[in-house]
């Protein structure tokens, strides 16, 4: 049910951001609130047992904030380049469309030791959830797993992350 939920209420885009990608927009899922609600509660479910939950920037960061209310934990926004201030942790990746990076705050969150679950919307070729490992790994997390909302299974982004635990709530 949940997959036909998230089909129906995902929006594609051709050729953005470049020629020959396949954008998969969840906004409307998103702001549906019966769907929020839904995959608020299969992703809290997965993420039980984890110390903080981590959203990457910035779909992540929408889900990821409902999914740490509802196991009571913290919320870690992981952002992109250029977004938070010095000191900071940083970690450069690429694409299927180019290069970025993702940065954490060095100081003021003490994530030694801490059990995180990673929490983002699309998972494509992996790249940003492999950057985001490396990061709070660099930074002393354990990352227990990830969660998405979205896989796109034939780009092989599973693979990216490996061993890492990955789990989807819908696979196109």
């Amino acid at each position: 049910m949940l997959d036909k939920i998230i089909a129906s209420l995902t929006r594609n885009v051709a050729d953005f951001p470049k020629p020959g990608v396949q954008f998969k927009d969840l906004t409307p899922l998103f702001a549906d609130r019966d769907a929020l609600a839904a995959i608020t509660d299969a992703l809290a479910e997965i993420a039980a047992g984890a110390d903080l939950v981590a959203g990457v920037d910035s779909r992540g960061f929408l889900v990821a904030g409902a999914v740490a209310e509802r196991l009571g934990t913290g919320v870690l926004a992981i952002r992109k380049g250029g977004k938070l201030p010095p000191p900071l942790h940083a970690e450069a990746y690429d694409l299927e469309y180019g290069s970025a990076v993702l940065e954490i705050p060095a100081d003021g969150i003490d994530l030694n030791g801490r059990n995180v679950v990673l929490i983002d919307d699309v998972l494509a070729t992996g790249g940003t959830l492999a950057a985001a490992t490396r990061l709070l790994e660099q930074a002393g997390a354990n990352v227990i797993a990830a969660v998405v909302v979205s896989e796109l299974a034939e780009l092989g982004g599973r693979e990216a992350v490996a061993p890492l635990p990955v789990h989807s709530l819908s696979c196109v």
